[in-house]
């Protein structure tokens, strides 16, 4: 009896699914988006999970690959401002939608939660940090002044193995404070 192993489908380092010859992969398509207010161009897979396409196809790789099972946030980007993890997101689901990630996140939001993210040294590594950003300025757009528990609630799933988490939820604190203190000069 012969095992036919042509049809496996392997991760590479990367996590990143690797076909073999016979693998029945869906070919590429041009399929068009709109990354940080612009319309790119993309030939990829329909399937193809929103991440690579971001960080092969467009070079933008300031989202980071860490589990590729949605568990982590360092993929997180925002799809029409509600934080989305791009590496379980068929880039074809975002085809027509409005796609931030960390190299186009602005505003007082994104502004506020930078300068905090500073102020209070929250990265260590660095390597979970964009996806951090990118769900602190979703929480902040949603909630102005978050409790606690809607912090905790809100990073719940991004995972900082260096352990920054106290500097993480003052950092966010104080981009509700400095949003606070702008709203209230106006």
């Amino acid at each position: 009896m012969s095992e036919n192993t042509n049809d496996a489908v392997h991760s590479d380092v990367s996590g990143q699914p690797e076909r073999t010859a016979d693998s029945a992969a869906a070919a590429p398509v041009a399929l068009s988006l709109t990354v940080n207010g612009a319309l790119r161009d993309v030939a990829v897979a329909p399937e193809t999970p929103l991440l690579w396409a971001l960080r092969q196809s467009l070079g933008l790789t300031g989202t980071k690959f860490g589990c590729g099972m949605s568990l982590c946030g360092a993929c997180t980007v925002h799809v029409d401002g509600v934080p989305t993890r791009s590496c379980v997101t068929p880039v074809s689901a975002v085809v027509g939608r409005q796609v931030t990630t960390i190299e186009g996140v602005s505003g007082p939001v994104a502004e506020a939660v930078q300068g905090a993210w500073v102020a209070a040294d929250v990265p260590q590594c660095g390597y979970c940090q964009s996806g951090q950003v990118m769900a602190a300025a979703a929480l902040l757009s949603a909630t102005p002044q978050p409790s606690d528990a809607e912090i905790d609630a809100a990073m719940r799933g991004n995972v900082c193995r260096c352990g920054t988490y106290p500097r993480i939820r003052a950092a966010i604190r104080d981009a509700s404070a400095r949003l606070s203190a702008e709203q209230t000069a106006r």
